[in-house]
This record gives structure tokens, sequence and C-alpha cells, in this order.
């Protein structure tokens, strides 16, 4: 037990409260000086004023200095030595994080103090040698001192390891090498998922054998795992008209496992018809007023079913609602078979069968127009030559015009879709 009104003692508990209140006085300025530096941005019309004020509060605070120093960068041009200093002293405060490595590395290339500089990026990298972004920054100082060997071991590091940074590395490297894809791809090495992103960007770059070239050499593991990188892939390609290819991605993907080239596919109607926004190389069909579509299990030339419309005074001049995208190799010649049976259609307009190349929307050939009345069924034959620049052709149903009050009515039904190529 002690006696708090001994002097001593009231000396001692008094000056324990002091050390208490000024350690905590301490800590609070710290923590304001900190949170003033997060919450502030060099972009702030009074950002130097709260650096300043940070770093009062809290001068061992990194990130205070740091803010204070950044905006030394940027107000006092013509002075990057401030700069140069200030940054230094963020490092000092705390040497281990890399971040204020890097910012000193950047501080010293513009005050033109290059051997230091890159002796900052540098050690940024042996600090964090598993992050990609001092890889990054130390790879475009190469860059910029034209020390492009060096440049892209660090790049190429990047790459590997970042999805954010390997299509900026991918774009610069083809630029760099004049879009040589021998150079791009030892740039880009054997990562799996670099070369993910290698055929995604050869993709997106209209490169489309390469894309589909490299893509293929991926095991089906490693193909499974950047299933999302084929996805986009597969959309790129079918958007920018590159069917033969994307028709590949489209099967191993698993969306339509059974699409093959120069094949119509669900020839027969044999299988449910999908969702127009979700089909690539299926029938598209799409429902139209006094216009109904329909798999037909009563009516059918072999097999289980076909395909039939029915028309209830229908008037639109143009008719563009069941069609099919179907790859084919240029100048080849082809057949297209079909069976057809119609039953009371009426009109001056009747249906036909159009074929017109994918990549330009020009006709390739029409069909003479389906029989009028009741007929069995029958079959059509169209032969056709894919142009030069086709690599698909598109299947559909038109009609013929006959003005823009023109109904039509009655069904036909399709089924036994064939195509055969010729020899030349």
């Amino acid at each position: 037990m002690f006696d708090a009104r001994q002097l001593p003692v009231r000396i001692s508990l008094i000056f324990a409260v002091l050390c208490v209140l000024s350690f905590g006085w301490l800590t609070i300025r710290m923590q304001l000086g900190n949170m003033l530096a997060e919450l502030a941005s060099p972009s702030d019309q009074n950002a130097e004023e709260l650096a300043q004020l940070a770093v009062r509060l809290a001068p061992g605070d990194p990130l205070s200095n740091w803010l204070l120093a950044d905006l030394t960068k940027d107000s006092k041009s013509g002075n990057s030595s401030t700069a140069e200093k200030d940054f230094e002293t963020v490092v000092k405060l705390s040497p281990n994080d890399f971040r204020w490595w890097i910012e000193l590395g950047r501080a010293r290339e513009q005050a033109e103090n290059i051997e230091n500089a890159e002796k900052a990026f540098v050690k940024a990298v042996n600090l964090a040698p598993n992050y990609a972004f001092p890889h990054w920054q130390l790879g475009n100082f190469y860059m910029r001192q034209n020390r492009s060997n060096e440049a892209f071991v660090e790049l190429k590091k990047a790459a590997e390891t970042s999805a954010i940074y390997r299509d900026q590395v991918l774009s610069m490297a083809w630029d760099f090498f004049n879009q040589d894809a021998s150079k791009l791809e030892q740039i880009a090495g054997d990562s799996t998922t670099v070369k993910a992103g290698l055929a995604k960007f050869y993709a997106t770059k209209e490169r489309a054998e390469d894309s589909l070239r490299v893509w293929d050499t991926l095991s089906e593991e490693d193909k499974q795992s950047n299933s999302d990188a084929a996805k986009v892939i597969a959309q790129a390609l079918f958007d920018k008209r590159f069917y033969r290819q994307a028709i590949e991605f489209i099967r191993q993907l698993g969306i339509e496992p059974d699409a093959q080239n120069q094949t119509i596919q669900n020839a027969g109607f044999e299988k449910p018809i999908g969702d127009i926004k979700e089909v690539y190389f299926g029938w598209r069909v799409s429902p139209a007023e006094k216009m109904e579509i329909k798999l037909d299990p009563t009516q059918k030339f072999e097999g289980n079913r076909s395909l039939r419309v029915t028309f209830n005074g229908y008037i639109n001049p143009s008719l563009y609602n069941i069609y099919q995208i179907v790859t084919v190799e240029p100048s080849a010649r082809y057949r297209l078979s079909f069976r057809l049976r119609t039953e009371n259609l009426k009109s001056g307009g009747a249906p036909q069968l159009e074929i017109y190349n994918a990549k330009d929307d020009k006709n390739i050939v029409t069909s003479s127009s389906y029989p009028i009345g009741t007929n069995d069924w029958q079959q059509i034959k169209v032969d056709f030559t894919a142009p030069q620049s086709a690599d698909a052709v598109v299947i559909r149903t038109i009609r013929a015009f006959c003005g823009s009050d023109c109904p039509i009515v009655g069904t036909f039904w399709y089924d036994d879709f064939k195509l055969d190529k010729l020899k030349q």
C-alpha cells in the first residue's frame, strides 16, 4: 500500500499521467496525420495545406510525407531535386514498402538521376518479386531508356502474374516488333495464362488463324481452366465474322458441342431450337405477328419431326425469321438440298430460300419460289459457289416481293437439310 498524500508518491503519479497523456497525444497526432493523408488527394484544391498539416501532425508517417512529396513533384517544376529528396525521406520512414521505392525511382528519373533511379526500381522488384506492379514499372523504365531486351524480361513477368497488364504488354510488344507474331510469342513465353491471353489478343487483332493456333497448343485441362478467355475469343471471332475459327471455340466450350464445319446443324430438326440470343451456328428462329414457327412431330420426311411454318395473313414484304450460319471454304462449290412440303399455301410472293455471304451480306443465290397450294414432300436443290472472301454463308427463308400489302396464308414444312461439297 502507498499513501497518495505523500509528496514523492504524488509526483510519481503526476509524472505517470503526463507520460500517458503525452503518449496518447502523439498517437492521436499520428492517426490524425495519417487520416488526413489518406483522405486527401493530390488533385484537391487545398491538398498542399492538408499535406503540410498532415506532416506536422505525423512527421514520421510515410503516407503523409508521400503526399507532400508528390505535391512537391507536381508544383515545383524545374526543382525535381527537391522532390527526389522528399521521396528519399518517405523511403527512410518505410524502407520495406516497395511502393515508396517506385515513387523514388520516378522522382530520380525525373531529376535525370538515371543510375539511382534504376537502383530504386530494382529495389522495389526485390522487395516484392511476386507482384506484377514493380516488374511493370521497371520494364517501362527500361523501355524509356531504350533497353528493350531488359524491358521485356520484366514486362513478361508482369504479364505472367497480372491479367491487367497482360494485354498492355502484348500490345506494346506487338507494336514494338512491327506485328511480328514470332517475336511476340517469344516474349509471351510458355505460361498457360499468357498463352490464353495471347489467343484472346490475336482475336481482337483479327488474327483468327493465329488465335486458334495458339489456343490449340494448350492441353484440354488448361483450356478448361481458361474457359472464360475462350468465351471472349469465341464472341470476338464471331462478331468479327471469322466463323471457321469461331466454330472451333464454340464446340470446344460445349456451347454447341455438335457444331461442325461445312455442316447444317440440327439438319432434321430432331433437337430443340435454342434461344436466338444464345445460338451461334444452329437454327435461329424468331416469331412474328400472324406467323407461327414450331417443331412438328406429326409431319416429317424422316426422323421424328420437322419444322412447320404457318402464315395467317402475314403481310410483311420481308421474311428473315428462319436462318442459320454455315461455314464454307472460299471458292468451293456446294449443293444445298432440303425437303419441303406445302399445304394450302397462297400468296403472290411465296417463300424462297436465299444463300448469302456471311462476310459482306451479299446475295449468292436464291431458290425458286416454293410451290403454291398443297404438295407432298419434295426435294429442293440449290447449287452455289462460295465467294473467295467467304468463310461462311447464311441460309435463310425469304419471300418473293409482291408489294407492301401482299398477304400470305397456308403452311409449309422443312426437313432433312444437307450441304454437300461438289468437285471442282
